[in-house]
């Protein structure tokens, strides 16, 4: 209770959930709309699809706490990549503390976190696209159904359970979203708590005292909370989707 009602506890929860929520947002709308797209020109007949496919799944490969150092260094505001860059081709007025701008933070670390999840949604987005008989596709044609058409009115619907995996996934991903945040920028959720979500002010209350204290009983508290919401949600969402499902 003390979590909803008592100040400090009550700000800075409201403050990681909502940073939760906008990190599930930004996230799932990323790598929808670019892993069904990048789904579509692999599943298509170009050459070398297999070659995409592991190219885009090699990110997944890697470590988070790896990949957060690495972003770090192409972030950083002085030595980055990044900047750097920008700097060559005359564009020095878009270089910024990406990861030091509380307006700009949490946005960098949805787009890595995206990147970094990208080849494992495209993968089953192309396991839906090629579940799909080819007969539809043809009935479709010859009803004269093509381009954005055939996508909107049958594409998507038919791989309508790879999306709905895709953003349960995403949603338990993202609530549980810890390692890449600390890698990039510590158990704070720096800077001014722009980052801050509830795993990392779970983790400071459990384990940020020496001697723990009556903070370990709160950081137990949260973490039945988040489970809780991550359970509630899944739930929503599976019925949200087989209502839809249903109703097709």
């Amino acid at each position: 209770v003390r979590l909803f009602t008592e100040s400090p506890f009550k700000e800075t929860f409201n403050n990681a959930f909502w940073h939760n929520i906008i990190f599930f947002i930004g996230t799932v709308l990323t790598k929808l709309i670019v892993a069904f797209i990048l789904a579509l020109i692999i599943n298509s007949k170009i050459k070398g699809k297999e070659f995409f496919k592991t190219v885009l799944f090699v990110p997944k490969l890697l470590s988070v706490i790896v990949v957060g150092f690495l972003f770090s260094l192409i972030l950083n505001p002085t030595y980055g990549a990044l900047n750097t860059f920008l700097k060559i081709i005359g564009l020095e007025s878009l270089a910024q503390p990406w990861l030091g701008d509380p307006d700009t933070a949490l946005y960098t670390i949805i787009l890595v976190n995206s990147w970094y999840g990208l080849g494992f949604a495209i993968l089953i987005f192309l396991a839906g696209l090629q579940a799909i008989p080819e007969d539809i596709f043809e009935a479709a044609k010859m009803d004269g159904a093509k381009g954005l058409t055939m996508i909107l009115k049958i594409t998507i619907p038919m791989i309508m359970p790879a999306i709905m995996i895709e953003t349960i996934l995403t949603f338990i991903g993202s609530f549980e979203t810890f390692e890449l945040i600390f890698a990039m920028q510590g158990s704070s959720g720096g800077p001014y708590y722009s980052t801050d979500v509830l795993a990392t002010y779970f983790y400071r209350l459990a384990f940020g005292t020496v001697d723990g204290g009556e903070a370990i009983g709160l950081g137990s508290a949260l973490a039945v909370v988040l489970f809780l919401i991550i359970a509630a949600a899944t739930a929503i969402i599976l019925f949200f989707f087989k209502k839809r499902e249903f109703e097709q």
